[in-house]
């Protein structure tokens, strides 16, 4: 193995290759998505705590999917491409300062929403744009190096550079606001219309499966972090307010034990290995983390929204700030349900049960809010959703998951 950088050939890594692993380089153009997440998540916080909810879910949608499309982008094409020579690293560094400035662009954004004039998104489509054109230079490199997948490439690059140019007119000729956002709708679907072409095209590009599962758990485990963020946020508005008491102690055990749930409730997917035996699976299963990283990030800022209640920062009341934890508490459980339907082609009716209960107890600490229970109860109320799916799993669920995988593998 060459411990140098030297430029090589864009072949195509091997799917099938043992032992692999996120690479250093990775984890650093990760580290840069956490600021974009916070950003966003502290932005839309604040829209809610002020009551203007229909601008905080249009800029917490415009931003995250910006967010997680260009970050599941570039792991698609690490997985299949990455040669961790000098050029590869250069123009992911590029992508990494794409993903900073499209970070300072949000809060403009947000404010520009909030107005309902017209949307500002200069900055963060320059930011977009820097990460999207800085990947059409390795799919051209992919394209020459690797003649084989030479038209998958190339369809890689049509559909980006089409969604370029639509980015960068929809941001600069200032359309009203709804024009603007029926134009982005049809970017989108360009944009995520691409991969499902350009993978169609001969045997597709060589991504890994094991590695993909990989880095899309890691991803959600850097969306977790705005759940311990936001526990510090309104643990810290207590003690400011009132010093240490059983509310704040309520408030660390409910945000700590409903981020460590949601970790616990992501990893009981059988990604991996049923993407390895069936990789046509990988579209809706990729697609689909769009609203488990989505509502994970929105769970953080739920905690954040509690913070301004408790310091009499907002205008909605402790129900708000119990349901702007609950709702994407619960899109989180239906998307991980309906996302594990898919990847198993079954929808168990033990599963079903344990959304069921799952969510009883979600409108049960809503009731509680509405009864006047403090948010600390009604939190820890809501962190025992995800503890429900979590005994189900470990009693009952890992014994249909060992089946399925068996009878999903031993098929190919």
């Amino acid at each position: 193995m060459s411990l140098s950088h030297n430029l090589r050939r864009m072949t195509g890594r091997d799917p099938h290759e043992q032992h692999r692993a996120a690479s250093p380089l990775e984890l650093l153009f990760d580290l840069s998505f956490v600021i974009a997440i916070g950003v966003a998540s502290g932005q839309f916080s604040h829209l809610v705590a002020a009551g203007h909810i229909a601008a905080a879910l249009l800029g917490f949608a415009f931003a995250m999917y910006a967010i997680c499309w260009a970050w599941i982008n570039f792991s698609w094409f690490a997985s299949a491409y990455d040669t961790d020579d000098w050029i590869y690293r250069l123009t992911t560094m590029v992508q990494i300062i794409g993903v900073v400035v499209l970070a300072l662009g949000l809060p403009a954004l947000f404010a520009s929403i909030e107005e309902g004039e017209h949307l500002d998104n200069k900055i963060m489509v320059i930011g977009y744009v820097v990460m999207r054109v800085a990947l059409v230079a390795q799919w051209l490199r992919a394209a020459k190096s690797d003649p084989d997948r030479r038209a998958s490439a190339l369809t890689y690059v049509r559909f980006i550079l089409i969604a370029q140019v639509g980015w960068v007119l929809v941001a600069f000729i200032e359309l009203p606001l709804v024009p603007t956002l029926v134009c982005a709708v049809v970017l989108y679907v360009i944009e995520m219309t691409g991969p499902w072409v350009a993978e169609r095209r001969g045997s597709g590009t060589p991504w890994h499966a094991h590695h993909i599962a990989e880095r899309y758990g890691l991803f959600a485990i850097i969306a977790l972090g705005e759940g311990l963020f936001g526990t510090i946020a309104s643990v810290s508005a207590i003690v400011e307010e009132q010093g240490w008491s059983s509310e704040a102690v309520l408030i660390v055990v409910a945000g700590v034990g409903l981020t460590f749930g949601l970790w616990w409730n992501y990893f009981i997917l059988p990604s991996g290995p049923i993407l390895h035996a069936r990789r046509e699976r990988s579209f809706v299963w990729g697609y689909g983390h769009l609203f488990i990283y989505s509502s994970i990030a929105a769970v953080g800022a739920g905690l954040h929204v509690a913070a301004y209640v408790i310091e009499d920062h907002a205008e909605i009341g402790n129900v708000g700030a119990v349901l702007s934890v609950v709702i994407p508490v619960f899109v989180f459980c239906l998307a991980l349900f309906t996302i594990f339907g898919f990847l198993v082609r079954e929808f168990d009716r033990f599963h079903i049960s344990l959304m069921v209960g799952a969510t009883v107890l979600l409108v049960v600490a809503v009731a509680m809010a509405v009864g006047g229970v403090s948010i600390g109860w009604c939190l820890l109320v809501v962190t025992l959703a995800p503890a429900v799916i979590v005994v189900g799993y470990e009693t009952v669920g890992h014994r249909h998951e060992a089946a399925y995988l068996e009878r999903e593998t031993s098929q190919r």
